[in-house]
């Protein structure tokens, strides 16, 4: 209980970087990095009630978040680079 505790703070002072972070790549690493912080919230509690169907929630939560980061990085790559 106290990890989880703990992994909650954590997700707050990434959701404070992410909304004051001076560049948007650091407001981007900071969506990545509550991502991972719920994923591992959700396998934390698929392994406490033994549930295990929430791990298979967390792998393509976790395929989503890797994908959209992907598109999202090459967007805001091709924006700065002014390419339309």
């Amino acid at each position: 209980m106290f990890a989880v505790w703990i992994l909650l703070a954590f997700m707050f002072l990434y959701i404070i970087r992410t909304v004051q972070g001076p560049t948007i790549w650091d407001r981007l690493l900071g969506m990545s990095l509550i991502s991972v912080k719920v994923i591992i919230l959700i396998v934390a509690y698929a392994s406490f009630s033994n549930r295990g169907y929430l791990l298979d929630y967390a792998l393509i939560y976790a395929l989503f978040g890797f994908i959209s980061l992907i598109f999202i990085a090459f967007f805001i790559l091709d924006r700065t680079r002014g390419n339309k």
